[in-house]
């Protein structure tokens, strides 16, 4: 098996051409302390945290080279260590602080970040909080 990689300039349509580009973490599940009330307090709990990063560049990295690529060891190990770093009492709180930190990274073009409590209510998938850099559905 080869390692070159058959490249089509010029064959796919214009109408094809990648417009965006997105780095997913899915539900990533976090043990964190976080809550107002009394039975919250010191008894951590399961959040589902997932962030959406739009790329500025939207072509792939040259050469296939990971040096190139989105770390995303980095971007998982920074929100486990925001959410536990400290306590929080609001969602709100915490969803802004690893906002903030993925902001500040390199070629974010926009950004959407999530939290769910997914074992408050037993008839609710999940409560939560999301905050995104644009209104709407997706970056435009």
């Amino acid at each position: 098996m080869s390692d070159e990689v058959v490249k089509l300039v010029g064959m796919v349509p214009d109408r094809l051409k990648v417009r965006q580009s997105r780095i997913l973490l899915d539900s990533l599940d976090v043990m964190t302390d976080i809550g107002f009330h009394e039975f919250e307090v010191g008894n951590p709990q399961r959040l589902l945290v997932t962030v959406e990063i739009w790329l500025e560049d939207v072509a792939p990295p040259a050469d296939d080279d990971h040096g190139s690529a989105w770390n995303y060891d980095f971007l998982r190990s920074e929100v486990v260590r925001i959410a536990q770093e400290r306590r929080y009492n609001l969602q709100e709180t915490l969803v802004h602080a690893i906002f903030d930190r993925v902001a500040a990274s390199r070629g974010v073009k926009a950004l959407r970040v999530r939290s769910v409590k997914p074992d408050i209510y037993p008839d609710a998938a999940g409560v939560g909080v999301e905050i995104a850099s644009y209104s709407g559905r997706s970056p435009e």
